[in-house]
């Protein structure tokens, strides 16, 4: 995935993994005036709003440690406002997949944080 960036490679990479692992995905890169979900997907009967983080070590810990109480605030107020657009019947969630980039091997490694918050 030569020529985007890293963050966009990991969403690549997220939605991919997602799809194989039964998701369907709703919408990526929902953008409204609070900001901006990486990917709203469902699952079984649940709307999952999942915010991607990838890394290319982990030096700095996990991805999923960067998804802090503010911006999991955030992620709040963005899924009210996405549930102002789109009403939703079932149950909601929150998830991390977190994406890491060996530079070497030039492979990813997912993992998914189903019910991060």
């Amino acid at each position: 995935m030569l020529n985007i960036s890293l963050g966009k490679a990991g969403e690549i990479v997220a939605g991919k993994f997602l799809v194989a692992s039964g998701f369907k995905i709703v919408t990526q890169n929902y953008k409204c005036l609070v900001g901006e979900i990486d990917i709203v997907a469902t699952h079984k009967d649940a709307l999952y709003f999942i915010e991607v983080k990838t890394r290319t070590s982990l030096v700095f810990g996990w991805p999923a440690e960067a998804v802090t109480p503010r911006k999991q605030n955030k992620l709040r107020q963005l899924a009210l406002y996405y549930l102002a657009a789109h009403p939703y019947g079932g149950p909601v969630t929150f998830g991390v997949v977190e994406v890491l980039y060996n530079r070497y091997r030039r492979c990813y490694q997912v993992n998914f944080v189903p019910h991060a918050f």
